[in-house]
């Protein structure tokens, strides 16, 4: 069984052993062990090991730092193959998340989770390389929505046999974060045995790449970051701390997201196919200043819950559009630079990460509407950065504002 296979003769092996089956399974994996860790994290941490606010802001701070520093993958790159790094990273996080309840303390806690997400930040950096180096460009729309509803199942999956025997087989902490962790630990062991090296035809740089002409992905990047963090800091809480919501109920909108996900996620990716990246991300940014801003209307008017739930479903809807920005950036890019370019936007993407929630938490305590109101500009920012990207992005044509690239001459 041969170990390297380039893309090109990786067509003629059996389905179960391309490099799309590959992305499907740790598009499975990484949720088993991410997604139940964040289900079961608040609670964990405040019965077990008696979590006040302040250790909570230290979890989350820490989790942030690896997400920071993922340009340190261009380094690992000299060291290990990009596909090795991503499936050994993947085993981190598995392998961090089911051993969580051993360490019931702070420095305990905080040591696991800075594992578990190195795992995590490294594994997405280099997925995301390997998706655009493994997916032909006229596909990669369409594959990526599909693979966003895999990832959504299998969230939907590990949410509801939580849900459905937690009480029933009155299980513990620590039964559900090895079973998670090790099924995605197991996976990650099976990728590295089952596929040989896939060959991508361009080598990738292994320095930091930072090119004049990527300006405007990067800017895509640092403002989706910034709204990330709104969203996933502010919006949960929102429903908790105005409309009371328990944790079956939060969990209840998570399910409602995760199955739209699967059923909208592949229509998105031919939506991206057929009206491009630049009308696809213009749709997106557009719909969150006007659920941002809507959000804001629920402290100005009063609006009820109905409301509320509604725009936190379509909110994350709009917010799986992003991977139109991968697709923009596969067509705009040196292919030798997709690597070192997907660690440097993961950094940018997580610069917001360090300051943005705390400093948005003491604005949360005089106007929770004005955390929104800025979320919106960040929105309207966004949308006003996308019109800048041209009808067909490629090579020379990164922006409307480039200038063409002149002809070879013959």
């Amino acid at each position: 069984m041969p170990r390297n296979v380039s893309l090109a003769d990786a067509g003629r092996l059996p389905v179960w052993r391309r490099p799309v089956a590959l992305l499907v399974l740790t598009a499975c994996a990484m949720p088993l062990a991410f997604a139940t860790w964040s289900a079961l994290l608040n609670n964990f941490v405040i019965e077990v090991a008696n979590f006040d606010g302040s250790d909570i802001g230290w979890l989350h701070t820490v989790r942030e730092i690896p997400g920071f520093f993922a340009i340190a993958v261009i380094a690992l790159l000299m060291l290990f193959r990009e596909q090795t790094l991503g499936l050994v990273s993947l085993a981190l996080l598995g392998a961090a998340s089911a051993v969580t309840a051993w360490f019931p303390s702070l420095g305990g806690i905080l040591t696991i989770t800075m594992l578990s997400s190195i795992g995590f930040h490294y594994y997405e950096t280099v997925n995301q390389s390997l998706q655009l180096q493994w997916l032909p460009k006229e596909r990669a729309p369409k594959v990526l929505g599909y693979l966003v509803a895999v990832a959504s199942g299998a969230t939907l999956v590990a949410y509801m046999l939580i849900v459905a025997l937690w009480e029933t087989l009155d299980l513990s902490y620590n039964i559900v974060f090895m079973v998670s962790g090790g099924a995605c630990l197991l996976i990650a062991l099976y990728c590295m045995l089952a596929f040989p090296q896939f060959e991508a035809p361009n080598p990738q740089r292994k320095e930091m790449v930072l090119r004049r002409r990527y300006w405007l992905y990067y800017v895509l990047e640092f403002l989706a970051g910034a709204r990330r963090q709104i969203f996933i800091v502010f919006a949960g809480f929102m429903m908790v701390e105005r409309f009371g919501f328990e944790v079956h109920q939060v969990t209840a909108l998570f399910l409602i997201n995760l199955v739209a996900n699967m059923a909208i996620a592949p229509v998105m990716g031919h939506a991206v196919a057929r009206f491009g990246e630049q009308r696809t991300l213009l749709f997106e940014y557009a719909g969150l200043a006007i659920v941002f801003l809507a959000y804001g209307g629920i402290y100005w008017f009063g609006w009820g819950v109905v409301v509320a739930a509604s725009l936190y479903v379509i909110d994350h809807l709009l917010f799986s559009l992003a991977f139109a920005k991968k697709t923009y950036f596969q067509k705009i890019a040196d292919p030798e630079d997709i690597a070192p370019t997907a660690a440097v936007a993961f950094t940018i993407n997580h610069i917001a990460a360090v300051f943005l929630p705390a400093a948005l938490g003491y604005l949360w305590l005089y106007s929770p509407a004005g955390v929104f109101v800025l979320a919106t500009g960040l929105a309207v920012a966004s949308f006003l950065a996308a019109l800048l990207i041209p009808r067909h992005p490629a090579r020379g044509a990164e922006t409307r504002l480039a200038r063409p690239v002149p002809a070879p001459a013959e």
